[in-house]
C-alpha cells in the first residue's frame, strides 16, 4: 500500500522528473533528507522504474503514429513476437489484448511509406496470421502518469 507522502512524491516527479527534493520537501511537508529517503526507497521497490526526458515525436522526425491490432496463430509464437517488438525502435509499446486480436502496438515512423515497411517486418514475424492498422489524426492527451 502507497502512502499519501510516497504518492504526493511520485505525482511531483511524473509531473517533473526534475524537481529538486528540497522543492518536493516544500511542496510535501518534509525535510530534504526525508524526501530523499522515500526516493531512494521507491526507486528500491521499483515503484519507480527511471526517469527520462519526454521528447516531441514530430521534432524527432516521427510524424506518423500507428495503432497496428496483430492476430498471431498460437500462443507458442508469443514470445518471438515479443522479442521482435522489444527490438524496433518505432514499436514503442506492445501490449497483449483481448478481443479482436492477440495483441496491440503503438508505433511512431517517419511517414506512411516508412509505416508500409514496418507493417511489412511483422507480417513476415512468424505466426503473424493477420494485422490491422489504425493512423492516428491528431493526439488531444497522452502520458504515463497516472497518480
Amino acid at each position: 500500500m502507497l502512502k499519501d507522502v510516497d504518492r504526493q512524491i511520485c505525482a511531483l516527479l511524473q509531473e517533473n522528473a526534475r524537481m529538486s527534493f528540497s522543492d518536493i520537501a516544500e511542496r510535501v511537508g518534509l525535510s530534504t533528507p526525508s524526501v530523499s529517503e522515500h526516493v531512494r526507497k521507491l526507486e528500491e521497490s521499483g515503484l519507480i522504474r527511471g526517469y527520462g526526458a519526454v521528447l516531441d515525436p514530430s521534432a524527432c522526425g516521427a510524424d506518423v503514429t500507428a495503432f497496428i491490432f496483430v492476430d498471431i496463430d498460437s500462443s507458442a509464437n508469443y514470445d518471438l513476437f515479443r522479442r521482435n517488438c522489444r527490438q524496433r525502435k518505432d514499436v514503442m509499446e506492445c501490449h497483449a489484448i483481448t478481443g479482436t486480436a492477440s495483441h496491440l502496438i503503438k508505433a511512431r515512423v517517419k511517414n506512411t511509406a516508412s509505416l508500409e515497411q514496418l507493417l511489412s517486418a511483422i507480417q513476415q514475424w512468424k505466426g503473424v496470421t493477420r494485422t490491422m492498422t489504425n493512423v492516428v489524426l491528431s493526439s488531444h492527451k497522452e502520458t504515463m502518469a497516472f497518480l
